[in-house]
């Protein structure tokens, strides 16, 4: 499970990350840079994501967390959708259609998990350890409520863990190398299951950080510093 993630900068990328999104005519880096920082984003809130559109472009904006699929009624069901299991994807009907044409990469500087007994859970934070950015695989919707606005929102997907992962959690993002990243917007569906599949962990650290990341009310640096 992803149930919090943070997004900030100075966002570091490799020579093939840039490369590929200056293909994609998308400057990301620059943008979460300019960005107001966020240390702790939680399910409903609106964060930065990448969607892939069938025209075949690609462009930022800001979701809500917590995928509301088209034909749904009621809003609230997104609250239990912030994250999807990479397993059965394509065949779950709150993803299937997104998994055909409204898939996305959400950007990340690294995410939360917690450990331990219920009522004394440590949290820790999971990043990579030169603080370059993660992009996580992921699906958006729209969906329109009784007033007709359209509401964008986006998951995470999940995959068993690696072994950094592996050892706070039983899951964890599926996140995407950048030769992966054009595929996974606009390739064919089956094309794109694959590199869930073959989605492999990068470099990864994780160390205790304080509780009060708990509260989806703070947001301040300290929250990813070590214990």
């Amino acid at each position: 499970m992803c149930g919090r993630y943070a997004t900030y900068g100075p966002a570091s990328m490799s020579r093939e990350a840039r490369d590929v999104l200056e293909r994609l005519e998308l400057d990301l880096s620059s943008e979460i840079n300019q960005r107001e920082d966020h240390f702790n984003i939680a399910p409903t809130q609106r964060a930065l994501v990448v969607t892939g559109h069938e025209e075949g472009h690609a462009e930022t904006g800001l979701l809500r967390w917590g995928l509301i699929p088209s034909w749904a009624k009621d809003p609230s069901i997104g609250a239990r959708m912030i994250n999807a299991r990479r397993e059965g994807l394509a065949e779950k009907p709150a993803f299937r259609a997104a998994v055909r044409k409204r898939r996305c990469l959400v950007p990340a500087s690294g995410y939360f998990e917690w450990q331990g007994e219920k009522g004394s859970k440590q949290p820790y934070f999971i990043r990579p350890p030169d603080g370059s950015l993660l992009l996580f695989a992921g699906l958006w919707e729209i969906w329109r409520g009784a007033d007709g606005e359209p509401m964008r929102t986006y998951t995470i997907i999940t995959g068993e863990p690696g072994k950094v992962g592996g050892d706070i959690h039983d899951r964890q993002p599926v996140i995407l190398a950048p030769d992966a990243w054009e595929d996974w917007l606009f390739a064919p569906a089956d094309v794109a299951m694959t590199l869930l599949e073959a989605a492999n962990e990068p470099d990864l650290v994780y160390y205790p950080v304080t509780k009060a990341v708990g509260s989806p009310k703070n947001d301040t640096p300290d929250l990813v510093e070590p214990l």
